[in-house]
């Protein structure tokens, strides 16, 4: 659909059953959040929240909440954008198959941006304690933008066409920064506003940022899409949106959407940085308070008719994992058409997206020989950590797909079974230590740092996964409370962990006890806080055992060795996923706002029915 408003989608959403007004007055502070995540648990609607308290502007969510909805904004478009997509990741398909690309062309020749004189957007100003202080999460620092579109130029060539449109988060008080004057902005420098901020310092000059919020849900998708080189975001959104991206300069120089419902704009100077957060991120943890660019603001522009669109991020599955599957469903194979040999890529939701990866090639090298043990596959590994955001990866199962090409990489407990019940632990287990990982992640050493892990699989299985503990299993105390997760796999509930030191100790007492005993069924041990919890479901386990360890530090195995650098182990791996004093706090609601929601759901109140 070619809306021209973030309002006439709500509008069209509400026409076709698909969104929910919520009447009564609302606190930005935790309460809309809480109502958020109830409706978004249950597969439920898109909420237009009419009245927030201290604020005079409406606010929506949950746009994107399921993958039938967010098909359904783009229900005109998806094909000839999937189309240009292809087009740009593989031309050679364009070579062989022109007709079927016809209207590619001319489809993003009239998606190119348009400069206009102004636009709804200029309709007034406010200040930016105006806006909703939405706070998520009871320990975040601030309220904070969370479906914001960040817009920067590059300095050596600035114009539109060059410009970047991401989704970087936006603190818009606390903490240090000066009310109305200041908000904070969180980014990776290797992403495109922190190169573009690069080349401003080291021009000695101050980056201009536009940060658009609202207007049509296709500049919102275009800000988190991993477009191919040479495809602006600008141009994207206009095709998805069956709507050139509408802009204008203002008297500052600024580029301002002309069709958003606000625009901030301002200047990040060099070195200039404060505190930012804490904020409740996608890992289901706080991300810490740290130094991050501070903007100052000039502007804050607002349409007549403005709605503040906002998200709630937190442990998966939120709002997000509906994005993702529809940049996948846009993408389809994009990734594994760059990596010579890679068949299929998964970023795992449940275990927060960055911390485990999956992956499926082809072990194509010296096919005459057969070696039966990992080699082409382990070329590909290294690809796929040197690649864009999946360098942020910290565990890596990467398997053959001539050993089953039925294998669903989207399947959790069976991808993992199928791996560990091939894996050589004395042999395929690769590391690197003393790397970089995601910002988000604490597991590590440090901001940013941490270690990764590559495992290989491939030929026939060599071991029978158990599917029960046999009777004679024997733990020493206190690790004698286990459960088994799947096949293969089993939670050992430990004691609290008490330092580096102190896990040694506890690795060789488990190493004495089990070292003499059949343990050929049962590939991998994760020591926990909650066995019961971290076995309750796959998700459980994937989170803990994911977003809790740091490969070089917390995986151990019985039996273990170093030979010429090389670590495996005899035995079974093990990985200490219990919490550690230096992991971020996870996420937890707060039990009065929760019993206000419950108010929500009851007859005669907006959301009876739903939640």
């Amino acid at each position: 659909m070619g809306y021209t408003s973030l309002k006439a989608c709500v509008l069209d959403l509400e026409r076709n059953g698909q969104l929910v007004r919520v009447r009564e007055e609302v606190d930005p502070r935790l309460e809309m959040a809480a109502i958020h995540l109830r409706v978004h648990e249950r597969g439920g609607p898109a909420l237009l929240f009419e009245k927030v308290r201290g604020c005079r502007f409406p606010a929506a969510s949950n746009l994107f909440g399921t993958l039938e909805r967010a098909r359904f904004l783009f229900r005109d478009t998806l094909g000839r954008v999937k189309s240009l997509v292809e087009a740009k990741y593989d031309p050679l398909r364009v070579i062989r198959r022109p007709l079927r690309y016809l209207a590619v062309a001319p489809t993003a020749a009239a998606a190119l941006p348009q400069r206009r004189t102004g636009g709804p957007v200029r309709h007034g100003t406010v200040q930016v304690r105006d806006l909703p202080p939405i706070v998520h999460w009871p320990n975040d620092g601030g309220p904070f933008i969370t479906l914001p579109q960040v817009y920067t130029e590059d300095v050596e060539r600035p114009g539109v066409m060059n410009a970047n449109l991401g989704m970087y988060r936006v603190q818009l008080s606390g903490n240090e920064y000066e009310p109305d004057r200041e908000v904070g902005l969180h980014y990776q420098l290797h992403r495109g506003i922190g190169v573009h901020q690069a080349k401003a310092n080291e021009a000695g000059q101050p980056l201009r940022v536009s940060i658009f919020v609202g207007g049509p849900p296709a500049h919102t998708l275009a800000a988190v899409m991993p477009l191919p080189e040479g495809l602006p975001e600008l141009v994207f959104a206009g095709v998805l949106g069956n709507r050139a991206f509408r802009y204008f300069r203002d008297g500052e120089g600024f580029c301002v959407s002309a069709d958003a419902d606000f625009v901030i704009t301002g200047t990040v100077h060099p070195h200039e940085v404060k505190p930012e957060g804490p904020f409740g991120d996608h890992l289901g943890y706080y991300s810490l308070a740290h130094p991050f660019p501070v903007m100052r603001v000039h502007r804050v522009y607002h349409r007549q008719d403005a709605i503040w669109p906002f998200t709630v991020v937190g442990r998966p599955p939120q709002e997000d994992t509906g994005f993702g599957a529809l940049i996948h469903e846009i993408t389809g194979s994009a990734i594994p058409r760059e990596i010579p040999g890679l068949h299929a890529v998964h970023a795992v939701d449940a275990a927060g997206v960055h911390p485990l990866l999956f992956a499926v090639g082809s072990e194509r090298y010296t096919p005459f020989l057969r070696s039966g043990r990992p080699q082409e596959l382990l070329t590909i590994a290294n690809h796929i950590f040197g690649k864009n955001q999946l360098s942020l990866a910290k565990y890596l199962f990467i398997c053959a797909r001539e050993d089953d090409p039925a294998l669903d990489i989207h399947k959790v407990d069976e991808f993992l079974q199928h791996m560990l019940a091939r894996v050589d632990l004395t042999r395929d287990l690769h590391f690197q230590t003393n790397t970089t990982i995601d910002t988000l992640d604490y597991s590590g050493t440090g901001l940013n740092a941490g270690s990764k892990v590559a495992i290989a699989a491939v030929g026939a299985p060599r071991r029978a996964l158990w599917r029960e503990p046999p009777a004679g299993l024997r733990l020493p105390r206190p690790f004698d409370r286990t459960r088994l997760v799947m096949p293969g796999v089993l939670a050992v509930e430990a004691p609290p962990f008490g330092g580096y030191e102190g896990v040694a100790g506890e690795i060789a007492l488990l190493d004495r006890e089990l070292r003499g005993q059949d343990l050929s069924g049962l590939p991998l041990l994760v020591l926990c806080d909650d066995a019961e919890f971290t076995a309750e479901t796959v998700n459980n386990f994937a989170w803990v055992t994911f977003t809790r360890s740091n490969p070089s530090h917390d995986v151990h195995g019985i039996g273990s060795f170093i030979e010429h650098k090389h670590w495996g182990c005899s035995g079974p791996l093990i990985i200490d996923a219990r919490r550690k004093p230096h992991h971020a706090p996870p996420l937890e609601r707060d039990p009065a706002v929760e019993r206000r929601v419950d108010r929500m759901g009851e007859r005669g109140a907006s959301l009876h029915g739903i939640i």
